[in-house]
């Protein structure tokens, strides 16, 4: 079935096409994204359920960008006044405060041109199943419980687990003179975090599943609760990793951490502006081995993070970062593109309608090679099959990267030891480590439970993956 576009921003649609023109009489450039998408969070455990009406991309609001005298100003509402001729004139007098203060304090600001307005008609209502507004959400909060009660019971070991479901059905809709821009797509997520624990010592092992649909995912999470549960068992039996350098084979969901960390933020160019990236030095350089390539962009699988343009107008892209080891090109939002000479890329994203648009991570993907897990491993003379992943940072400056990986299976002489080490922390520079990959497997996975900050704060959706990779890390 198709998700259905808003009619509440259809309604919007003439009122703020007249604001634009209004607009247009003092302002050389001028757009507006309006946005309306709902959904659902729910969780279920041992010790309680629970159900909310937000998750991280509900929002109903609208932002109007204007260009003037070689600078930008924005400003958000809720909607459009009755009166659009009255309100036009107020924000007039809002914007303009806002550019006469940069004026009157000389403050030093971006030399940025005026954004193109290429006509550029666009409405997509993109395949889902059950729409988050129409799914049953008392006999999905029963499902979860189940699962939830499934993983709890068994092993003894095992003191709760969580389980999660979130599901968003995003509208947006993108307004210029010459532009009208609306899509429509359902995006969900889910989750089971198993906790246990045995001798005095706890841990926890997290399996998700993530789609661009509706909450017909959700059923996987059954058998993801039984994973979690059984890996949880693996983890509290773990010993601490000794601290050196290893040969390791990375599981798809670890791959994408890597590449989430090491060509995330460190490549979204509007860090190459303010000069805060080491990625900027190695354009056309070698970052890796012939035998990694990776994209990044909206269109390069379907999860999350996948739509049909950003929050500038921009369509959706699939830009190729790295080419046989070489980089080749970050990714851009329109304001950083213009500033640099460049094009944009489809990564321009908000938070929600309130917060500016940053350049943002979509679908950050090692591609495929030619080897298969088990030439993999048994190529290992003395390391580990690295899977699950905790957390990461990276220092986009000096271009080092930390991964918190759940837990490592040794493998001795190419096979698995039984051994488990837990937690993994794998740090590094990231052209040593990328260097070092020598095998890549034939199959790839994308994940998309989470979400990532810019910072220490603007939050958005983001799915990673790849293949299973062969490396050298440290670890610790």
């Amino acid at each position: 079935m198709k998700a259905i576009f808003s009619n509440y921003l259809k309604e919007l649609a003439p009122s703020l096409k007249k604001l634009i023109d209004e607009l247009s009489s003092d302002y050389d450039y001028v757009s507006i994204l309006a946005t309306d998408s709902k959904g659902f969070s729910m969780q279920a455990s041992q010790r309680n359920k629970s159900l909310t009406g937000e998750t991280m991309m509900t929002e109903r609001g609208c932002v109007v960008r204007v260009y003037k005298d070689g600078l930008y100003s924005e400003y958000a509402f809720n909607r459009p006044e009755a009166d659009v001729s009255a309100m036009a004139s107020r924000l007039k007098g809002i914007l303009d405060d806002q550019i006469s203060i940069l004026k009157r304090t000389s403050t030093e600001v971006f030399d940025t041109a005026k954004l193109e307005d290429e006509p550029c008609e666009l409405f997509v209502e993109m395949e889902t199943d059950v729409m988050p507004e129409d799914a049953d959400l008392g006999a999905l909060m029963k499902k979860l419980k189940s699962y939830s009660d499934k993983a709890a019971g068994l092993k003894d070991y095992m003191v709760d687990a969580v389980v999660s479901a979130k599901s968003t059905h995003v509208c947006k809709m993108f307004l210029t003179k010459n532009r009208d821009m609306r899509q429509s797509y359902v995006y969900t997520e889910g989750s089971v975090v198993a906790i246990g624990v045995k001798n005095g010592k706890n841990s926890m092992a997290i399996q998700g599943v993530s789609d661009r649909s509706g909450v017909g995912i959700i059923d996987g999470l059954e058998e993801k609760a039984e994973l979690a549960a059984i890996e949880v068992g693996e983890m509290l039996d773990a010993s601490p990793v000794v601290p050196g350098e290893y040969e390791i084979v990375t599981s798809p969901e670890v791959t994408g951490l890597i590449a989430h960390e090491a060509f995330g933020h460190g490549v979204e160019m509007d860090m190459f502006v303010k000069n805060r990236a080491l990625g900027a030095e190695y354009i056309d350089k070698r970052v890796g081995s012939d035998l990694v390539s990776m994209h990044e962009g909206a269109n390069v699988v379907v999860d999350v993070a996948s739509y049909a343009f950003d929050d500038e107008g921009t369509l959706a892209g699939d830009v190729t970062e790295i080419d046989h080891g070489i980089l080749k090109t970050g990714v851009c939002d329109a304001l950083s593109a213009l500033r640099l000479g460049t094009k944009p890329t489809g990564n321009g994203k908000r938070e929600n309608f309130e917060h500016k648009v940053y350049t943002r991570m979509t679908n950050t993907i090692f591609d495929s090679g030619e080897s298969t897990k088990e030439e993999m491993i048994a190529s290992v003379k003395k390391g580990y099959y690295l899977e699950g992943m905790f957390s990461g940072m990276e220092d986009p400056k000096h271009w080092g990267i930390q991964c918190i990986v759940a837990r490592g299976k040794e493998i001795i002489d190419g096979k698995f030891t039984g051994k488990v080490v837990s937690p993994v922390v794998m740090t590094g520079y990231v052209p040593d480590l990328l260097g070092s990959i020598s095998m890549v497997s034939k199959d790839r996975e994308s994940f998309g439970t989470g979400g990532c900050g810019k910072g220490h704060k603007e939050w958005a959706k983001v799915s990673d993956g790849g293949p299973c990779l062969k490396a050298i890390a440290r670890l610790g």
